[in-house]
This record gives C-alpha cells, sequence and structure tokens, in this order.
C-alpha cells in the first residue's frame, strides 16, 4: 500500500504542489486522470529515477503497487512544461529521463543532480533560470474564458500546444476529481451532482467511471480494493 506522506503548496507561480510518498506491502493501485504534468522522483531497489509524466485523460489500473518504494512530485501547474519535451507526446504516459551517475539524470544533455522534496523549488527555479521549464500564461486566462487579443482558435492551439489536452479534456478531468472529492467527504450523490454541474446520475456515473475508474456507489462505500493516486484539493475551471 501506497502511504501519502505529505504534500505542500509552493511559492513557484509554475508549480501546484510538491508530495512525497512511501510503500509498505504491495497492494492494488489505481492511477486516476489528472490534466497536469508532473515530475517524479522513485527510489525503488536501490535505484533512483526521474520521470516527467504527462496528463492522464482515463483512470489506469497499474498492478500491485511495490514495496519499499519511495516517491516525491512536483506536479506543474496547468500549462507549464518542459519545450524540449512535447506535452503531445507525455498523453498517458511518461518518460523516464536516463541515469548520468549514481545521483545524477540527463537533461537537455546536461547532468541534474536529483531534488529533494525539500529543495524541490530550488530545483525548479533552476530549470526555469535555464528555459528548461516555461509556462504559457494565457492557459489561465483561458480557463476563466479571459482571452484577450487573441481568436478562439487561437487560445485553443496554443493550449492544446502547452498542456496536450483541449480545455474541455480538462474541463473534465477537474470536475471529476472534485466530484470525487466531493463523494469521499461523505457529500450525497444528488448533492455532488449539484455541485460539481452534472447533468444527472448517469452523466456522473460516467465521467466517474472513465476519469477515475470506480462509480459513485463503490467511492461512498469503498468497495473496491483498488487505491486511488495522489489526491490534492481542487475545484472545476469556471
Amino acid at each position: 500500500m501506497i502511504i501519502f506522506d505529505e504534500e505542500r503548496p509552493s511559492d513557484s507561480p509554475f508549480v501546484e504542489r510538491i508530495w512525497r510518498s512511501h510503500s509498505e506491502g504491495a497492494a492494488p493501485f489505481l492511477s486516476i486522470a489528472v490534466s497536469h504534468c508532473e515530475l517524479v522522483v522513485t527510489k525503488l531497489h536501490g535505484k533512483i529515477t526521474m520521470t516527467v509524466r504527462g496528463p492522464e485523460t482515463k483512470a489506469t489500473f497499474l498492478g500491485d503497487s511495490p514495496s519499499d518504494g519511495e516517491w516525491f512530485g512536483i506536479l506543474l501547474k496547468l500549462g507549464t512544461f518542459l519545450p524540449h519535451l512535447p506535452t503531445k507526446n507525455l498523453l498517458d504516459t511518461g518518460i523516464t529521463l536516463p541515469e548520468a551517475a549514481s545521483n545524477t539524470f540527463w537533461l537537455s544533455g546536461s547532468a541534474w543532480q536529483f531534488p529533494t522534496y525539500d529543495n524541490a523549488d530550488v530545483f525548479v527555479n533552476r530549470l526555469v533560470r535555464s528555459g528548461l521549464l516555461v509556462r504559457d500564461p494565457i492557459i489561465g486566462a483561458a480557463l476563466q474564458g479571459h482571452y484577450k487579443d487573441l481568436s478562439l482558435r487561437s487560445v485553443q492551439y496554443r493550449f492544446l500546444q502547452a498542456t496536450g489536452i483541449t480545455q474541455n479534456m480538462a474541463r473534465q478531468i477537474e470536475r471529476a476529481r472534485y466530484a470525487t472529492l466531493l463523494l469521499q467527504q461523505g457529500v450525497s450523490i444528488l448533492d455532488t451532482i449539484l455541485e460539481a454541474g452534472y447533468y444527472d446520475q448517469p452523466h456522473l456515473t460516467r465521467s466517474l467511471q472513465r476519469f477515475i475508474g470506480q462509480t459513485p456507489s463503490q467511492l461512498i462505500h469503498h468497495s473496491r480494493a483498488e487505491q486511488l493516486s495522489f489526491f490534492y484539493k481542487t475545484t472545476p475551471f469556471s
């Protein structure tokens, strides 16, 4: 089972959340949909790796989680990406960066020391200064319906280039995650439908089955054995 030890926000405009976890024994694990990219450091069987994960557009059963592993992740703000690793190529997958030495990895032709939970912000700032991590400012404005001087088509193109997914997909994913949090907090199915903006219960059920991998009833009664991946507090995009 994976134990999520702690998570915290970041002062960086490029970072949504920083978290860390460890595992104790094997247990079935379900990776749920997420609209953001993420940098994840894994310590397993005496080896350290850095993985860049892209958006996940559906729930994916990953089998049993490994025992005695440690992880820490940097969840990036929506619209933050590594230019030399196009987000569209990371959709529903990830890339493990090659190892340079026991405590370093290769990134864009240079060896970088593995970051830690405590120095994650410093690591992100170094990536930004090096031009290896950027953020398209139009993404936040687009989610609020503020297109400035750009046409809708231009905004849609930039959104897809920066995030790897469409605005509609991002909204669907965040709404499903929000509905799941409500159900886990004891909110009734009917109130969740109203609060999260679904049409009816079949609409909610279809959404959760696709993006979360469980039905509303299964989430309420904890009737499935699979553990869900890291869940941070979220609200739907307006």
